[in-house]
């Protein structure tokens, strides 16, 4: 599931507050979201209940039921976003705050998701982080059509759509057109050195690639694919030290 591909008008009246918050400003808005989320999903969830335990339930309520399914199945997924949003923003601020650290959230972007994490280190570094899990499967690179694909356990391979590769460098573009929103100057948008980074979210993991993917950044070897630019691949429980060893490059 997509940011943009389900009930965009609730999705709009939850990012109704303000935009371009940023780090702990930003973090209680998503404190917020995640309560309004929680109260709806019970609500839900208990409203489902009732309909399916109730001795023969009359056709329009079951059909209600079903109505309501994909409603719950949005929630839930909305829910688990804003919830891994909020622990990795923190664990950035935690981690990065006194090295200047700018972080914004879920910035919207024309015909397109929103850039789940801009981080910022004025006059140092830019980094484009995507948050993706595609439930217990692994994450392959076709290196033939430069595209990745999702292999469940016992299954084919399917290919990612949209294309999270693609999707960052749209971004990054979409961010360098629109850079008076967050102060920046043409030269810092245009000039400081970026990365994009699609963060694999468990229970998904990547596969293995052959030793010419890979790159390392300081002592952290990376998958680094190249599409529309090279993005860095990567597991979440891996995203502190990366930003770490990214970060020391332009110290």
């Amino acid at each position: 599931m997509e940011e943009h591909s389900f009930a965009s008008t609730v999705a709009e009246t939850l990012d109704s507050n303000p935009l371009l918050l940023r780090n702990w400003e930003a973090i209680e808005q998503l404190k917020e979201e995640n309560k309004q989320i929680g109260m709806g999903w019970v609500v839900a969830a208990t409203g489902l209940f009732g309909v399916m335990t109730a001795p023969l339930a009359p056709v329009y309520l079951l059909s209600a039921s079903a109505a309501a399914f994909p409603v719950m199945q949005w929630t839930q997924w909305r829910a688990a976003k804003v919830f891994r949003l909020l622990q990795t923003g923190k664990l950035l601020l935690e981690k990065f705050e006194a090295q200047g650290v700018e972080i914004y959230f879920r910035i919207p972007v024309e015909e397109a998701n929103p850039i789940d994490l801009f981080v910022r280190f004025p006059k140092k570094t830019h980094l484009f982080i995507a948050l993706r899990s595609k439930g217990n499967t692994k994450i392959i690179y076709n290196e033939a059509i430069e595209e990745i694909s999702v292999k469940k356990k016992k299954g084919r391979a399917s290919r990612w759509e949209p294309n999270p590769l693609v999707e960052l460098s749209d971004q990054e573009r979409w961010l360098t057109k629109n850079r008076d929103l967050f102060g920046m100057t043409s030269r810092e948008a245009s000039k400081t050195p970026t990365a994009k980074v699609l963060v694999v979210c468990s229970p998904t993991k990547i596969d293995e690639h052959r030793e010419e993917l890979y790159s390392e950044v300081g002592t952290f070897k990376t998958l680094a694919l190249r599409r529309k630019g090279t993005a860095f691949v990567i597991q979440e429980e891996e995203l502190l030290d990366f930003v770490a060893a990214w970060l020391a490059k332009y110290e």
